[in-house]
């Protein structure tokens, strides 16, 4: 039968807006429709919740106030939340519609990803969740299923937010908590509690799942599944896929320690773990270990009595499993009649009594075989305790050579030693900063709590930098090579005495001994370049370019209205073009200033005007007339060009006293204006 036809939601139209197309997928909190949105003509998905829900008040009060938040988050690895809605009964958003396929349906195909692809699709997950994290949000349902993957390859992070307004909801009123029971934190199992680290830990088990094609825990039920999350370590994907290199089990430790505390405090910090440790994976590392089969997953463990802390339920967010428990802040063990809701209702029966204690048996009635049977069982106890002391206490050292010191405090931790770190020491095969020893050496079986003592690599043994100066860039660099030094940046420096393209000095310096793990600077010259010289004086332009060694060719130009005299006006070549020493560069200077005739006060007034003087005396402005009467004639024409007049002179010579002016003296007149002397 065809569902999409049968569905009745499809062909109506959600809000005068949304027309619901086809039927895309269901779960138990909602189904997902494709749609188009008839405003802004575009294909959106719809996710409409279940009737069950969407009569509910204070779901659909918390998943508004979710939604809006969600809508708010704007990331290229999210998926976009567009608009919320309720109509015609139906509680529904409107989505980016995300064409391809979920994280679960490639795993489903490939089985298990290499550690640098898995690595390469956890860093977008892990980007989208940090966004989130930094607005104030957790995902609570981080699990393959809402990590899409379109066809051009991006990575999308579906449903920010609408765990928790299902939980909200339902812990009201059964005290029960959500989430998918395999990447459930030990702190959502014990508590309902969900921070930036609850979403770490289920993303470190999402890691787990894409490295080794399983989930690291399976049990008979949920249940069982849950109550290792809250007491077992989450074992390390190398003992399910050897020969994964150590810094990816101890990345998956530090995300899935038990304790909250002990993990990176957001998917940001786990982000930049990530990548580091993808940056030291090798490129072949994927195709190494493409044909390495993973370790037959363990049989599922019996139902547990009970958990060891204050425990309520969980259910898969989709709907696929629930645990009831207590209420929040009690603790009741599961009993008969605990119920396990899923799919199909399950009931826990009562488990068969125990066996009859080691005491049982010695009380009971003496007889031939029961005495044969207390006397080996008190031999087998105290074998045990033999064992136990002399072998079962014990941990093996684990590899920790090349990790950070983070990274095997780590790992350490995991296998419940200690570590402290020891003298460092230089290793031609072990990067700086990373451990080149460990002591006791891996494999050794040591006490539990043992403290391991960590030698850090410096890195290889420093050698001493040649002189590279004055020779070509490639030369220099194959010199540093041949010496077992690592050429690093190339700084380009003017230099008159280098040619262009060849090395100036090294930082450090030649002679200095340098780690090979170091890079070593070369400052290159990259020849003289032409200065800017417009607008200087003829001696300063000379000054400059003779400091470059260049020649110049000195071209003079009469001066024009606004132009300095003696001034460079012009340059060839121009600013930044590339020379060589002795080069010839023309440079255009404006003529020196000529004297003026005793009494052209006309040339007297350009000279100090035009070429001195920025501001016009010729705007307009009013000022007296200076007296001049009795000075001579030289004199008083300065007085009156110094007042901003111009001056005419009618008659007599430059010593001769004035007798008359024009306009008598103290009258006003606009600056600019000509005076008239005489003798």
């Amino acid at each position: 039968m065809d569902t999409t036809v049968a569905d009745p939601l499809v062909g109506q139209v959600l809000d005068g807006r949304y027309l619901v197309r086809s039927r895309v997928a269901r779960g138990g909190m909602a189904t997902v429709y494709a749609g188009h949105d008839t405003k802004l003509d575009r294909t959106v998905a719809l996710k409409v919740m279940h009737a069950n829900l969407a009569m509910d008040e204070d779901f659909v009060r918390r998943f508004i106030g979710e939604a809006k938040s969600a809508a708010a988050l704007s990331h290229p690895n999210v998926v976009a939340v567009y608009d919320q809605g309720t109509d015609k009964g139906y509680v529904f958003l409107a989505m980016e519609y995300v064409p391809g396929r979920t994280l679960r349906d490639l795993l489903t195909e490939r089985g298990r990803l290499g550690p640098r692809e898995a690595l390469q699709v956890m860093q977008p997950v892990l980007s989208a969740l940090g966004a989130a994290h930094r607005a104030g949000m957790v995902h609570r349902d981080v699990k393959p299923e809402n990590v899409l993957l379109t066809a051009d390859g991006q990575v999308k992070v579906a449903d920010f937010g609408l765990a928790r307004a299902e939980t909200a909801t339902k812990q009201t009123k059964t005290g029960m908590i959500i989430g998918t029971v395999g990447y459930l934190a030990p702190e959502q199992v014990i508590s309902g509690d969900a921070d930036a680290r609850t979403d770490v830990y289920a993303a470190g088990i999402m890691l787990f799942e894409l490295l080794t094609g399983r989930q690291p825990y399976d049990g008979g039920t949920p249940l069982a599944v849950a109550y290792k999350h809250v007491n077992e370590t989450v074992p390390l994907p190398s003992s399910v896929v050897p020969g994964l290199p150590p810094q990816i089990d101890a990345l998956v430790a530090s995300a899935t320690n038990r304790d909250p505390a002990r993990r990176p405090s957001d998917a940001d910090h786990f982000h930049a773990a990530a990548g580091e440790v993808y940056r030291q994976l090798p490129p072949e590392v994927d195709a190494a270990l493409a044909g390495v089969a993973a370790a037959p997953p363990p049989p599922p463990s019996p139902t547990p009595p009970a958990l060891p802390a204050p425990a309520v339920g969980a259910t898969v967010a989709d709907g696929s499993t629930q645990m009831l428990g207590p209420q929040p802040g009690g603790y009741a063990p599961p009993h008969a009649g605990t119920q396990m809701l899923g799919p199909h209702t399950m009931t826990v029966h009562h488990e068969p009594p125990p066996p009859p204690t080691m005491r049982d048996r010695l009380l009971r009635p003496p007889g031939v075989y029961g005495v044969i049977a207390g006397v080996l069982a008190v031999v087998l106890l105290l074998g045990g305790i033999v064992w136990f002391q002399t072998v079962g206490n014990k941990e093996t050292v684990p590899k920790l050579t090349g990790l950070t010191e983070e990274q095997a405090r780590v790992t350490a931790e995991q296998a419940g030693l200690k570590v402290k770190v020891g003298s460092s020491r230089f290793d031609p095969k072990v990067p700086k900063d990373k451990v080149a020893e460990v002591q006791p050496q891996a494999g050794t079986k040591v006490d539990k709590g043992t403290l391991l003592t960590l030698i850090l690599s410096k890195g290889k043994q420093p050698v001493e930098i040649p002189d590279v100066k004055g020779k070509p860039l490639a030369q220099a660099k194959q010199a540093l090579q041949q010496a077992g030094l690592t050429p690093g940046d190339v700084v380009p420096q003017a230099s008159v005495s280098v040619p262009n393209g060849s090395v100036i000095k090294t930082r450090p310096a030649a002679g200095e001994k340098q780690s090979p793990d170091d890079p070593v600077t070369l400052v290159v010259s990259n020849g003289i370049q032409m200065p800017k010289v417009v607008g200087l004086k003829r001696d300063a332009a000379a000054q400059k370019l003779s400091r470059l060694k260049l020649s110049v060719q000195w071209q003079e130009q009469d001066l024009a209205d606004g132009q300095q005299p003696n001034t460079v006006i012009n340059q060839d070549p121009p600013v930044g073009q590339q020379l060589t020493p002795g080069q010839v560069v023309k440079i255009t200077v404006t003529k020196a200033q000529k004297d003026c005739a005793p009494l052209d006060f006309a040339c007297m007034w350009r000279q100090m005007h035009d070429h001195g003087k920025k501001d016009d005396p010729g705007n307009g402005q009013q000022a007296p007339v200076p007296g001049v009467l009795g000075q001579p004639i030289a004199q008083a024409a300065q007085t009156l060009m110094q007042a901003g007049f111009q001056v005419q002179v009618a008659g007599g010579q430059a010593g001769d006293p004035v007798t008359g002016q024009d306009p008598p003296p103290n009258t006003p007149l606009p600056k600019g204006q000509v005076v008239k002397i005489w003798h």
